[in-house]
């Protein structure tokens, strides 16, 4: 699991770099203790893990993952002012340290951390395992999915389904007729079904159908038929290029 660390206090760095260093999986990118210097080399070294410091001589993190938007990384911020705890949570932070950093805390999170990177890996190998077999069975393109909401289920038919975006735990179905539907199951929960049918997980957060993809921009974006832009990770480059090339 690579980790980078924002951290401008070189005691506490320090007493980061230790404890990490024990930690068999762990392995450290870098390290910054200016925002400006960190928003250069997070997209460039792509680590798994960030623990970042909230206050920093330059400005707040914040502002700084504001800007670099949802990437395929986890943040574990760490601050001296447990009022920052409900924002860090609300940002979508893997969760938050108070200082002074207590070893143990610290060890412990950074596990919790691995083991969830490795269940994302499992996950996407046994989606993949089931993308084939439903492609070898010639699984047609009319299927419907139900998604269950607080008060009814709703029968969905797939190819009315433009994307659909998760957020904290959540996942809106954006419909082609400009309907939004929100269900309480995060995206994981429906990709088995839908990638084998035309849809791409280009995104943490986005499984788009592709056949509502209108342009695809090398930087990183998705554009919708609609003209909405979808972001596409660094690392599902390589994975939508490959659908992009077996369009006929």
């Amino acid at each position: 699991m690579k980790l980078y660390i924002l951290e401008d206090e070189a005691l506490i760095l320090q007493h980061l770099l230790q404890v990490v260093q024990n930690i068999p999986y762990v392995e450290v990118l870098g390290h910054a203790a200016e925002i400006a210097k960190a928003a250069g080399e997070i997209p460039v070294l792509k680590p798994d893990i960030i623990l970042a410091d909230i206050r920093l001589k330059d400005g707040d993190s914040f502002r700084l993952f504001h800007e670099l938007g949802s990437g395929d990384f986890q943040v574990i911020f760490l601050t001296a002012y447990d009022q920052y705890a409900i924002q860090a949570l609300n940002m979508g932070a893997f969760g938050y340290l108070l200082k002074p950093i207590d070893e143990v805390a610290l060890a412990s999170m950074l596990s919790k951390c691995y083991q969830h990177r490795q269940q994302e890996q499992f996950n996407s190998q046994q989606l993949e395992i089931a993308r084939q077999h439903y492609a070898a069975q010639g699984v047609i393109s009319s299927k419907r999915i139900a998604l269950k909401l607080l008060e009814y289920v709703e029968i969905v038919s797939v190819e009315d389904i433009m994307y659909c975006k998760s957020d904290k735990g959540y996942t809106t179905f954006f419909l082609k007729d400009k309907r939004e539907i929100l269900v309480s199951k995060g995206l994981i929960e429906y990709e088995a079904a839908l990638l084998p049918l035309g849809f791409v997980r280009c995104h943490q957060s986005y499984l788009v159908n592709f056949q509502y993809v209108k342009k695809y921009y090398r930087e990183g974006v998705l554009q919708m038929m609609n003209n909405e832009q979808i972001p596409v990770s660094s690392r599902k480059k390589e994975e939508v290029m490959k659908y992009l090339e077996n369009i006929s």
